[in-house]
């Protein structure tokens, strides 16, 4: 009996759009889909700015949005405002209820994979899958390649009665206590009667005590109006933020098969968001014309090279950010960063910053002293001169 064509091991975020894509665009390829946990995607909330994607992933991607708004707000203690750019999330039970009907049997659940070859994956229990393109997506995959510090959180999506929810996303809140480094609230009003709030960190140490920030979510929830009631669904992600690294070695590690999504470090290194690039990587793959171990991985190396390379200015903002200041002063420089223009603050998210936007960025009286921050750049070329000569 023939086997696949192409095995993804993790129906999360990346695996789940790929084999989407697949379906889709390729359907004359048998795919099979294996994800450790009782259904696609797991319990996540992924968002997106609208400028992240182009007109034609808007539309593929289209079907997965639980909600979209066209604007959002950042609140600090010096400065508040709405930036009119649009925003999108897909909560994973919408996500896995599109992928169970897209892919029906070829997406199996309950599979606990014990490892991962080039063309072969084997279950616990014993049972060898073989296939000439094994892709591994099977999360973040800590490595001594990578240096990150950590965005966690604890989010509590409960019901607001009366209607009382926000009319729009509250992406940043930071005008709460500074601790554990920097700290805001964030929020995603589903519908009028349901909200989602998240209590964020970015923060050195990836520890979490969950009791105490939901009673802190409740508290904020409450004094914002909200009267929050029944929970419905409790949230806790971890997700890296890189400050440097050896992208070559570190995908070297991650996987035998072809690593992709978080495994592969494809996402943002300022704002951990992964969507836009499991976007790309999915229409990536689906262009080759042939799916195999060794050509996708030699892709998929040079795709990630390159967002590296031209994501430099993002790890260096990173180091300001976590090796330059303390929990207020992380805060300070995000409060600083969104003195600027809506368009300006939209291609950041996006990645792909004009040098007249860096210039911006950089100007005005900055949140760091200037010593210090040449110190960090000094040193940060230092690293990348030693790891270039590695």
């Amino acid at each position: 009996m023939k086997g696949p064509d192409c095995v993804i091991v993790g129906a999360g975020l990346a695996g789940g759009l790929l084999a989407y894509r697949l379906a889709t665009l390729r359907p004359e390829l048998s795919v099979l889909v294996l994800e450790a946990g009782a259904s696609a995607g797991g319990n996540h909330t992924w968002s997106f700015h609208q400028g992240d994607l182009d007109d034609a992933a808007l539309v593929w991607i289209a079907p997965f949005i639980s909600a979209r708004w066209p604007d959002y707000e950042v609140r600090f203690p010096k400065r508040g405002r709405t930036i009119r750019t649009g925003y999108a999330s897909i909560a994973s039970t919408d996500f896995a209820e599109i992928l169970a009907r897209q892919l029906g049997t070829a997406l199996r659940t309950g599979q606990a994979v014990k490892s991962v070859g080039p063309q072969r994956v084997e279950l616990e229990g014993g049972r060898v899958i073989e296939a000439p393109a094994v892709i591994d997506a099977r999360g973040f995959h800590p490595s001594r390649h990578l240096d990150i510090r950590f965005q966690k959180f604890l989010g509590v999506e409960f019901a607001v009665p009366h209607g009382r929810a926000p009319l729009r996303p509250i992406v940043m809140d930071a005008r709460r206590p500074q601790n554990d480094g920097y700290r805001f609230l964030y929020t995603l009003p589903f519908a009028p009667d349901r909200i989602l709030v998240e209590d964020t960190y970015y923060a050195d140490g990836d520890a979490l005590d969950p009791d105490a920030l939901e009673e802190d979510i409740r508290r904020y929830a409450t004094e914002e109006g909200w009267q929050p009631g029944v929970v419905l669904r409790r949230e806790v992600g971890i997700l890296p933020i890189a400050l440097g690294g050896d992208p070559v070695k570190h995908l070297q590690s991650a996987s035998a098969a072809v690593p992709i999504g978080l495994r592969a470090g494809l996402f943002h290194p300022t704002t951990g968001y992964s969507l836009p690039d499991a976007v790309r990587t999915a229409d990536l793959i689906c262009a080759q014309p042939r799916l195999e171990t060794a050509s996708l991985s030699a892709l998929l190396a040079d795709h990630a090279a390159r967002l590296w390379r031209e994501r430099g200015l993002f790890r260096l903002l990173n180091r300001f950010m976590f090796i330059g200041a303390d929990g207020e002063g992380r805060r300070e420089m995000l409060q600083h960063f969104h003195r600027l223009p809506d368009d300006v603050i939209a291609r950041f998210y996006a990645a792909r910053l004009t040098r007249v936007d860096i210039l911006r960025i950089f100007a005005g009286k900055p949140p760091m002293p200037i010593g210090k921050a040449l110190s960090i750049m000094l040193q940060s070329s230092r690293l990348r001169r030693a790891g270039a000569h590695s």
